[in-house]
Parts: structure tokens; C-alpha cells; sequence
């Protein structure tokens, strides 16, 4: 009877003699011999934090808030993905609930791992650590949870720890119903969030947080991290293969050791561990990228100007299976390194560059300029766009190395000037100066690229903007560009535009202007500009109305002066050079650094008025002697 309720769920004792027709009895089950398999990303997961690396200041920071006493009850860990924010998280858990070996320990930067409280957080079976998943749980209910849970004693440990990853997901009323508990925690209660995204964490709780930001991990100590972990796993991979996973790791320690266990993977499991190298051409054929040298080779080709070889090498990549687009990113990149190199030598000594980088790299930068650089680096970084959206990305690739190795090809700007001025010395030597009216600087366009001819020069700065409300008067203008420039100072745009398009000048005598407006001038022009004047300068102006011809708008008269500097640079024996180099090229300015802002040239400063005598000294004697008045003439004539 006492199995009467068992029977019905209980499995069946499997048959031990031959079956009902007389077949064999089935085999019984194979016991599970192997062990599930542990990617690397957990096997070598840090468990203290000195096994954390690239982040000395964060764990020196812990290490003395532990040893002082001054654990802060809530952390913030920002971070890429994969450089340890969460393994810091469970660290930082353990190190405040462990026990030590013998149960009697109190919170330590060197937790034991042995005891009771260390062992159940490692194997995330601990009930007083708790973690959440901000990314599916975002709601207030979620964190009503969290805060209901602070009320009650820890079960088992010293200290509740919270972590909550992915916190930046939380909604705004989430945090907002955080903010109080956050503030004021229980003594047994801790915080611990993590976040790829800082800045959408309320400003409010990062205020109540003590803030961590974990570093990228450089290049030099993932290969070193990586070399370890292979020795470890019996898999010999080459140095090359480990920079090339380190460089597609971009500082993630996740991401590069999940890339390092697909190449051990990848190797011939019937090749003999120590002949089974992995090398950094299996490391690039596997990640989809083209071999080093190959990049080092297709640059070479482009700045030498060298399309058919440019090509070949793509032809080579593209049947080994490498993506082209990919290929200009890489030429990115290193077109990046060649010009940080370039631009700082010691980086040649440095251990964060590859080997290739450091010697082959720093040859290459040596025979290029700063401009190719940088003129290469704008080409490639709108090429690799359009070849993100071509229909035939391999078409697309070719087409931008086709066209940069054209490019490179070019002399720059001062080569030109040079090569065309030396050209033209023999036979119409240019004058030192440019041409009277030709101005400072000129410029000719051709298919888009600008060859200097003579030092550009700006023009000269429009006058200042100053407020309107200006505490002293200003003097009367002595001419109408002064005018016009006063109107400019004190922001009346629409006033300065009709007087420089809609006014022919007619007579200027401050206070009075003779006018002539165009027929699309507002009717009220000569009020406004007349109550302008008077605010401006405290005095009362005269505007008249006139139907005199006048004298050209200011605009005619700066664009006939441009069109007047154009003729007289266009007649400069370098620019002829340049535009007969340059089919379709055309003078596209011309910048006289003399001119003031309507382009015209500096009026002459009026003379001042000459000195008048000043009055007689008070001993003087009247000089009526000395005159005689002719009665016969007219009366108003003195004569001596």
C-alpha cells in the first residue's frame, strides 16, 4: 500500500532479460562523461580584482575604501561592453559578505573564495545577491520590488547587494521612485549599477552614486591577457593572430576572448597541439579582414599612383574571400596610424602599435606629406560611405581606390605654383607684387581643387556690431559709406540693405542727403533713415527726395570694382599659367585685404579745417590807423 500513489509516477525498471520476440534487451544510457563546455569569456571570468586588468586606478580606489573602512553604499560602472563592469560588480558583492576560511572575517578587498557566502555568489545561487536586468525589467513595479526588498534583513550574508545592470534603461518614473531609497539606504543594503550609457542616467542619481568609468583595454595588454589564456587552453596561436583579435576586441576584453575561442575552434582538431599553430592569416580569413601586409601593400600602391597594381591586390583579397569594404576601413585605419605617426614620432617606439605599424609603418609615413594624409583621409572616409550604400560594393571599392590613386597622383597646391611659376620665369618673369587692383590673394578653381597663386588674404572684418543703445552720440558721418557702416554697427539689417541695393547718392552735406530710391525702395525709406540719424547722432538730418541720376548703389559700385579686380588678376602671367593648365578652370575671387566691407577701395581721409588765428592779446593796440576807407568804392572794401 505504500506504493499505491507512487506507481503511477515511479519509472519502470528497464527490462533485463531478451524482449517479448525474442530481440536483445536495450543497451542502457551512456553516462555523461563529458562536462558541458565553458566558453572563455566565463571560464576565465576575474574573481578578484587583481585579476582585473586595464582598470589600476578603479581597483586601487576599492582596495583602500576597503582597508579604511569607507565603502560607499552605492557604485556607478560605466564602461564599453566587456571590459569587467558586471565582474566588478560581483566582486565588490563577494569582498562585502565574505567570511574567510575560518567564518570569523569581516569585509575585505581580498575575498577568500572558500567560504559559504563566497562560493554562492560565484555560482549565482546567493539569495541576498540580487541581480536585474534593467533592459527587460524598466517599469516602477520592478523597482517597487527592490525597495520592498531593502526593508527586510539580509537571510544568509552580512550585506543585501542590488546590481542592477543596464540601469540607463530604467524609465524615468523608475528613477524617479529610486531617488529616496537611494539617498537613504538601510546600513545592510548596496547598490552596485552598471551602464554602457551614462549619459542617460539621471543626473539625480549619479549625484547619489560613487562613480567608476572602466577604461578601454589597450592593445598591448589584451595580446598579453589572450597569450596567457591560450597557454593555458594547450591552443599556440601566433603573435599576429593575437594583435589582429586584440584590434577587432576594441578594448573589450568579452568580445576578444569570444573571437580567440572561434579561432581555437577553427584549428584542425587531428593536427598535434604543438604543430597546430594558428596563424594570423587563419585569424584574418576567419574575421572576414585582409592580411596585414596586404593593407600595408594596397597602400603603398594607391599613394604611389598606381591603379593596375592597386587592383591586382584587390583581386587577390576578393578571391581569398575579403570584403572590400572592410579592406577601406582597414586602409582607414591605418591611413589614421600613418598620420598619427607622422604627426608624433615617438609613437614609433611605442608597444601599442604592432610591429608592422612601428617599422613598415613608419617608413611609409616618412615618404608622405602631412596634406597627401589628409587629403586621403577625406576621400577614403566619404568613399567607405558609398560603398555602404552601392548595389556592388566590390564596384563601388574599386572606384574610390581608382580615384584616389589619381588624386595622389596630383602635385598639391604649392607644388603647382611652384612648378607653374618656374615655368613661366623664363620667358615673363612675375612681378614681385600683385598687379595694383589684383588684391592680396586669388584663387582659381579647377574641377574643384584650389591653387593659390599669392598668399589669400581675408577681407577686411565688417565693423563691429555694438548695441543700439550707445551713451554717447555718434559723430556725423563724414561719408555715405561711413554712413552705411554706422547703420551696419547698430544691426539695422533692413535699413543697411535698402541703403546698399535701393539709394543712388545724389549730394551728402551732413546734415543734409540728396536721395534718389529705386522704385522697389519702401516708401517710408528717407523717414526711417532720417530718425535713424538723428538717434544715432543727436542731430536733425534732411533727407531729400531727388529724381537726379546720382551716383551707382554701393553694391554697383563693389561689384564693379570686383569685376575690375577679376581683369586686372586675370592678366597676372600665373594665373594665365594656371588657366591654361586648367581647361574650364575660372578666377573664382579675388580678395583685396585694403578694401573695406563693401569691397571698395579706402575713401581718402578728409583734410581738416586750417587753423584759425586766435584773438589778440589784450595790451594790443587797435590797428584803425593803419586803414584808410576809400568813400568812392564800395564801403564793405578796406584798403591799407
Amino acid at each position: 500500500m505504500s506504493g499505491l500513489f507512487q506507481d503511477d509516477t515511479a519509472e519502470p525498471d528497464p527490462p533485463t532479460g531478451p524482449g517479448l520476440f525474442g530481440d536483445a534487451a536495450p543497451a542502457e544510457p551512456a553516462a555523461a562523461t563529458a562536462a558541458a563546455y565553458r566558453v572563455l569569456a566565463r571560464k576565465y571570468r576575474p574573481t578578484r580584482f587583481e585579476d582585473l586588468i586595464g582598470q589600476e586606478a578603479m581597483v586601487r580606489t576599492l582596495r583602500n575604501a576597503f582597508a579604511v573602512g569607507r565603502v560607499a553604499h552605492a557604485f556607478m560602472l560605466t564602461g564599453v561592453r566587456g571590459v569587467g563592469k558586471t565582474t566588478t560588480a560581483r566582486i565588490i558583492a563577494r569582498a562585502l559578505n565574505c567570511t574567510g576560511p575560518d567564518g570569523t572575517g569581516g569585509p575585505t578587498a581580498d575575498p577568500c573564495g572558500v567560504c559559504a557566502d563566497c562560493r554562492a555568489i560565484l555560482a549565482d545561487r546567493h539569495p541576498d545577491v540580487m541581480e536585474m536586468d534593467a533592459a527587460s525589467r524598466t517599469g516602477v513595479d520592478d523597482v517597487r520590488e527592490i525597495i520592498e526588498a531593502t526593508r527586510f534583513l539580509p537571510m544568509q550574508a552580512r550585506t543585501k547587494v542590488f546590481i542592477v545592470d543596464e540601469v540607463h534603461m530604467l524609465t524615468r518614473n523608475a528613477f524617479n521612485a529610486l531617488l529616496k531609497t537611494l539617498e537613504e539606504p538601510p546600513a545592510h543594503v548596496k547598490f552596485v549599477f552598471a551602464t554602457t550609457e551614462i549619459r542617460k542616467v539621471p543626473v539625480t542619481v549619479l549625484s547619489r552614486c560613487q562613480r567608476f568609468d572602466l577604461r578601454r583595454v589597450g592593445m598591448a595588454e589584451l595580446v598579453a591577457h589572450f597569450a596567457r589564456i591560450a597557454a593555458q587552453e594547450n591552443a599556440p596561436i601566433a603573435t599576429g593572430a593575437l594583435e589582429l583579435i586584440a584590434r577587432a576586441a576594441d578594448g573589450s576584453v568579452r568580445d576578444g576572448l569570444s573571437l580567440l575561442d572561434q579561432a581555437i575552434a577553427h584549428r584542425d582538431p587531428d593536427v598535434e597541439a604543438d604543430g597546430g599553430m594558428i596563424e594570423a592569416d587563419f585569424v584574418a580569413d576567419m574575421l572576414g579582414l585582409a592580411d596585414r601586409s596586404l593593407v600595408f601593400d594596397l597602400m603603398e600602391a594607391v599613394m604611389a599612383g598606381k591603379p593596375a597594381a592597386a587592383l591586382a591586390i584587390t583581386d587577390r583579397a576578393h578571391e581569398h574571400g575579403a570584403d572590400l569594404g572592410v579592406l577601406l576601413t582597414d586602409l582607414l585605419e591605418l591611413l589614421h596610424t600613418l598620420t598619427r605617426i607622422k604627426s608624433v614620432p615617438g609613437l614609433r617606439d611605442s608597444t601599442e602599435l604592432p610591429e608592422a605599424e612601428r617599422t613598415r609603418g613608419g617608413a611609409l609615413a616618412d615618404s608622405l606629406s602631412v596634406p597627401m594624409l589628409a587629403r586621403a583621409w577625406q576621400m577614403l572616409l566619404k568613399g567607405v560611405g558609398e560603398v555602404e550604400f552601392a548595389p556592388d560594393r566590390r564596384a563601388a571599392a574599386e572606384m574610390v581606390l581608382i580615384r584616389l590613386c589619381h588624386v595622389a597622383d596630383l602635385p598639391t597646391p604649392g607644388d603647382l605654383v611652384r612648378r607653374l611659376s618656374s615655368a613661366t620665369a623664363p620667358a615673363e618673369a612675375p612681378p614681385a607684387a600683385p598687379p595694383p587692383g589684383s588684391g592680396g590673394g586669388i584663387r582659381a578653381v579647377a574641377g574643384g581643387a584650389m591653387a593659390a597663386a599669392a598668399p589669400a588674404s581675408s577681407s577686411a572684418p565688417a565693423p563691429a556690431n555694438l548695441p543700439t543703445d550707445a551713451p554717447s552720440p555718434a559723430p556725423l558721418p563724414a561719408t555715405v559709406r561711413a554712413m552705411a557702416a554706422l547703420i551696419a554697427e547698430q544691426r539695422e539689417a533692413m535699413l543697411h540693405a535698402h541703403l546698399l541695393h535701393s539709394v543712388h547718392l545724389v549730394r551728402y552735406a551732413p546734415p543734409v542727403i540728396e536721395l534718389r530710391p529705386e522704385p522697389d525702395a519702401p516708401r517710408d525709406l528717407a523717414a526711417k533713415l532720417s530718425a535713424f540719424l538723428a538717434r544715432a547722432t543727436g542731430t536733425r538730418w534732411t533727407i531729400a527726395l531727388s529724381t537726379a541720376s546720382g551716383e551707382p548703389t554701393l553694391a554697383e559700385q563693389g561689384n564693379a570694382a570686383d569685376a575690375a579686380r577679376r581683369s586686372s588678376a586675370a592678366d597676372h602671367p600665373l594665373v594665365r599659367a594656371i588657366l591654361e593648365a586648367f581647361p574650364g578652370a575660372r578666377i573664382e575671387g579675388v580678395h583685396d585685404p585694403a578694401t573695406d566691407a563693401y569691397g571698395l577701395a579706402p575713401e581718402p581721409t578728409p583734410e581738416p579745417p586750417p587753423d584759425l588765428p586766435g584773438f589778440a592779446p589784450p595790451e594790443a593796440q587797435l590797428a584803425d590807423a593803419d586803414l584808410a576807407y576809400d568813400t568812392d568804392d564800395d564801403p564793405m572794401e578796406l584798403d591799407a
